[in-house]
């Protein structure tokens, strides 16, 4: 049974960004004098700013300004997103379910900035479309402010509700509150207890009952 709303991640899940946020991070620490881990990828997925600001000072030695910094990387990534691509299928989904009337929402742990280049530049854009950012609630991912923001924007109990993201923040994110969650990676992995995982847009349609 398709849900009364869908809410979606961003980054990763409908569009294919978390390479271009990587190498913006990477130019970033490198032009800070800072050494990248081989490890950066797992340690920053669907983490916003500013933990992973804390783990550059506290870890790495980064000495700028919050401020400064992600000035720094924003600097990175805006260039980069004139290459930004759809994830495969997820774009289609979302038009699908908007053509029958379904509640949707974008709801991602990026600032508003990113959040508003990355869905203009796929043209998933249009008048009353609501999205929430990492700058329109107190606790971003995993806490569960962010998807119920969500709901009450889309004046939908939380429980009729579906959530779906590629990360484990995100997806416990929905878990929190209260939504159906489904999780869907870059690549196969074990999702959050509770969570629904798939591994392509086929599978998610058949949970949307597409």
């Amino acid at each position: 049974m398709t849900p009364k709303a869908v809410f979606w991640d961003m980054d990763g899940t409908l569009v294919d960004s978390e390479p271009l946020h990587e190498a913006a991070l990477v130019a970033a620490m490198r032009s800070a004098g800072l050494v990248p881990p081989e490890n950066l990828h797992e340690r920053v997925l669907g983490v916003a700013a500013w933990p992973v600001y804390e783990m550059m000072r506290d870890e790495f030695g980064l000495a700028l300004p919050f401020d400064d910094w992600i000035m720094r990387k924003y600097e990175h990534y805006l260039p980069l997103v004139e290459g930004l691509k759809p994830r495969p299928g997820a774009i289609e989904i979302f038009t699908e379910l908007r053509e029958k009337g379904v509640a949707q929402a974008v709801v991602s742990n990026s600032d508003r900035m990113i959040v508003d280049a990355n869905l203009s530049m796929v043209g998933l854009i249009y008048p009353g479309m609501k999205t929430i950012s990492r700058n329109d609630v107190r606790e971003g991912k995993p806490q569960a402010e962010p998807f119920l923001r969500a709901a009450y924007l889309a004046d939908v109990d939380p429980a009729h509700a579906m959530a779906i993201d590629d990360s484990w923040p995100g997806a416990m994110a929905g878990l929190a509150a209260g939504m159906k969650t489904i999780f869907w990676p870059e690549k196969p992995m074990h999702g959050p207890p509770g969570a629904v995982v798939i591994n392509s847009a086929e599978e998610l349609r058949a949970e949307l009952d597409l």
